[in-house]
């Protein structure tokens, strides 16, 4: 039976994506503004892109966030997918309620009081042992800590699916058990992994709310100084730094989505070939 495309669906399709992508599109078009009025068109021009490159603080700002999601999603990488080898390939253990709760408690709390609890945890850590002081290393532990849930329930469900017989067959052959995980279901778990990290690096360079309160005088992040500027009023240069991050997001999401597709029909391909 032939499916018929409804015209109403389509209509619904092309309204939520003009609605997702159109004011990004917006967005693009008015960074080549030559008018330093966001409500008036002066012409085409690519003035603010080098004023963008001219300005220290956004580009402080920008190397900053970079390398706080850097580090953050590496870190919350190696946690959570040892957090999710434990979760799947150990069915009972002592704490495993808990664990469980903890993964998935930072995806549904309020990022405000995420802040809090996590200023008041380095204000108390700070006064008992002196450290840490408020800055990059603050900010970065409270992004492993967020991140870490994503990357968990993503890794998790990947390892849920994969085919666990390929790993014994490797320990029949002579490796270990870590050989075994690390030659077999580390490849198989790769596209997962890829994904969990850009996912946690996304989440980190985008986080305004629980930078403002765990970061220092001197560690203003991206987000912080695009709102500190908007609130003053829209900057040209801050359109032409977020039409940047918008082509640099879409880059990684492409490179992304084509070795995961790739990732999987590789996968596909050897589970056709074992089967014949």
């Amino acid at each position: 039976m032939e499916s018929r495309s409804s015209p109403f669906l389509i209509s619904v399709l092309c309204l939520g994506i003009a609605f997702l992508y159109l004011p990004m599109a917006v967005l693009v078009g008015y960074s080549f503004n030559a008018s330093a009025m966001a409500s008036v068109w002066g012409g085409f021009s690519t003035h603010w892109y080098t004023e963008l490159l001219q300005n220290r603080q956004i580009l402080g700002a920008a190397r900053l966030s970079l390398e706080i999601a850097v580090l953050s999603s590496t870190g919350a990488l190696l946690l959570g997918t040892l957090a999710a080898v434990a979760l799947v390939r150990f069915a009972k253990f002592r704490g495993r309620l808990l664990l469980t709760g903890m993964v998935n408690a930072p995806l549904v709390m309020p990022e405000i009081i995420t802040g809090i609890t996590q200023l008041l945890l380095f204000v108390s850590m700070l006064q008992l042992i002196g450290w840490p002081t408020r800055g990059i290393t603050t900010v970065v532990l409270a992004h492993i800590a967020f991140c870490t849930a994503y990357v968990t329930v993503t890794v998790q469900s990947r390892l849920q699916t994969a085919d666990r017989s390929l790993e014994e067959a490797a320990m029949d052959l002579g490796a270990t058990s870590f050989q075994a995980f690390v030659d077999v279901t580390l490849p198989i778990i790769a596209p997962a992994l890829l994904s969990s990290w850009l996912l946690s690096f996304t989440l980190s360079l985008d986080d305004l709310v629980i930078s403002s309160f765990v970061s220092g005088p001197r560690a203003s992040t991206l987000p912080m100084v695009i709102y500190s500027k908007v609130k003053l009023g829209v900057s040209p240069d801050v359109n032409a730094l977020a039409s940047l991050i918008i082509a640099l997001v879409g880059t990684c999401v492409l490179v992304a989505g084509y070795v995961v597709r790739r990732g999987e029909r590789q996968r596909l391909a050897e589970a056709q070939s074992a089967a014949g």
